[in-house]
């Protein structure tokens, strides 16, 4: 059985914390490293640092809880226990579970957290979105540029990228026309929006991501015909874990550690319910001192009634 400090080698070996963002609160949370006796068997990999991923860590018997998510982003003053990111820590040091946070560290690695997703949504990696300039080999970065096994129409890929990622409540939103062909993708794990830019210096006809936020999908979609798709953030990170998980096996076989690598499958997406729209809200009652509007104007949002 590995040593706690050997495990947390090898995943910062996988994923260098000095390649996280500036911002970003990557490494080790808690977990007692300097001690030998500190040993490991199993890890559970997963997405959120949440109270029920901490109680499933515990009930597991795992010694090492790996998420992607950090779970103190800002500074703190406290990790008491009547906070629930304190229950977590306490939940975790009583139980002798150690946290490792690899997030965007893991976000540009290779094979990193867009691997995973288009892996998961069996695409061809071309290249990187946003190459990482200190990777002579180019494969490195934020973000990859694909291809889907046979050239779709958007309205085609929607429901393949529906069939094949986590099943939360906000399923996959598209937006474009649902017939245009689709021969180049651009995917992000997590939110990305800011690579609008880049998407569109790529050449890719659709951008799948997560958080698209209305202004920014609103002018993506006025500068030109990308088509875009936007999955819960839950849902485009959580195959990561799978790979990471493998990632571990291997290292662990090399070593002949003989882990036992768990991949939970706790939705913690926030959002639970979803609920398709089926009214009707008249344009001439938003604007009525426009004489032009009128009922045969009216924007229907979801199937009529």
């Amino acid at each position: 059985m590995p040593a706690l400090s050997e495990v947390i080698a090898a995943l910062d070996g996988l994923w260098p914390r000095e390649r996280a963002e500036q911002w970003d609160a990557v490494g080790t949370v808690c977990g007692d490293v300097g001690n030998p006796a500190a040993q490991v068997d199993r890890v559970l990999f997963a997405v959120d640092p949440v109270q029920e991923i901490a109680d499933e860590a515990v009930e597991l018997g795992a010694q090492l809880l790996v998420t992607h998510h950090p779970l103190y982003l800002r500074g703190t003053t406290t990790v008491a226990a009547d906070t629930f990111k304190g229950r977590v820590v306490h939940t975790l040091i009583r139980h002798g579970v150690a946290l490792h946070v690899a997030h965007t560290n893991a976000d540009t690695a290779d094979p990193g957290v867009s691997d995973a997703l288009a892996g998961a949504l069996d695409l061809r990696v071309l290249r990187p979105l946003v190459p990482d300039v200190t990777d002579a080999a180019g494969r490195r970065g934020l973000g990859r540029i694909c291809e889907p096994p046979r050239p779709m129409r958007l309205s085609e890929l929607t429901e393949w990228a529906a069939d094949r990622l986590p099943v939360t409540a906000q399923g996959i939103r598209a937006a474009g026309d649902p017939d245009r062909m689709i021969r180049t993708l651009a995917v992000c794990g997590g939110s990305g929006d800011g690579l609008f830019e880049e998407v569109r210096a790529a050449g890719a006809d659709a951008y799948l991501t997560a958080d698209l936020r209305h202004h920014p999908a609103s002018e993506a979609r006025e500068h030109s015909p990308l088509a875009l798709l936007d999955a819960a953030h839950f849902a485009t990170e959580w195959p990561w874990c799978e790979q990471a998980a493998a990632q571990l096996d291997e290292i662990s076989d090399r070593h002949g550690w003989g882990l036992r690598t768990h991949v939970s499958r706790t939705v913690t997406d926030p959002w639970t319910a979803h609920a398709a729209s089926h009214g009707a809200v008249a344009a001439a009652a938003a604007h009525p001192s426009d004489p032009d509007r009128s009922a045969s104007n009216d924007i229907t949002t979801g199937a009529p009634n």
